[in-house]
């Protein structure tokens, strides 16, 4: 079955560029040219992935981001022709999984949109992890912490699990990223240090078996009482 994406930029033409090359690929593509367009086709279809312009008219795209995650997890990549580092960690912080930033090549385009499917594509079926009061089962994506479901975003998720399958390991950035995100991102440390932040607030007193590793990364920790 194809992978359903929705493309969403108020540029007519790069929305066509965009559906043609990702439609070469075999992927199935719906178009929104603004951000109230977008969020309520969001809310009436499944999509694999999400593709959402920063500047957009009605809603913005961080607008229509939040009001996305507050309803589904589904991966968004966030194409943006602005280059602020302050607009990317917002994005981050709203739950943005990737950003890419314009102009780009339509290779590396649909090359991120593949490795971010197989990510959520690729789940073992009957894996759980445990640790700590945390349970994490993948089949399900689902995240427990003392029996009580917690919502996290996709990124979120992934970044949990890797922690648990690592434990009393010191992870370096540049290796959380490498397995995270995936080899051919192009972010920073600051990418991974907003997720943690994130995710350590989603925890409650869970989140401190995240342990900062000063200079070089993180560890995750069960405090022994």
């Amino acid at each position: 079955m194809a992978n359903k994406v929705l493309v969403v930029d108020d540029e007519k033409l790069i929305v066509k560029g965009i559906k043609f090359s990702l439609e070469q690929d075999g992927m199935e593509v719906t178009a929104a040219y603004d951000g109230k367009e977008a969020y309520e086709l969001a809310m009436q279809n499944d999509y694999d992935i999400i593709l959402l312009d920063v500047m957009l008219p009605e809603l913005n795209g961080f607008e229509v981001c939040q009001m996305i995650r507050e309803k589904s997890d589904v991966p968004i990549i966030m194409l943006t022709a602005r280059g602020d580092e302050r607009d990317e960690l917002q994005g981050f912080n709203l739950g943005v999984d990737e950003y890419i930033s314009k102009p780009f090549s339509p290779k590396i385009l649909v090359a991120r949109v593949n490795a971010l499917l197989r990510r959520s594509n690729v789940l073992d079926a009957d894996e759980h992890v445990e640790a700590g009061g945390i349970v994490v089962d993948k089949a399900a994506h689902q995240v427990q912490v003392d029996g009580k479901d917690v919502e996290l975003s996709y990124k979120e998720f992934e970044l949990l699990s890797y922690f648990l399958e690592n434990q009393g390991i010191a992870l370096s950035r540049e290796k959380i990223l490498n397995n995270v995100w995936n080899y051919d991102y192009f972010g920073d440390a600051r990418t991974i240090d907003t997720h943690v932040k994130k995710l350590r607030n989603k925890l409650g007193e869970k989140g401190s078996y995240i342990h900062t590793i000063w200079g070089m990364g993180y560890k995750f920790e069960v405090e022994e009482n």
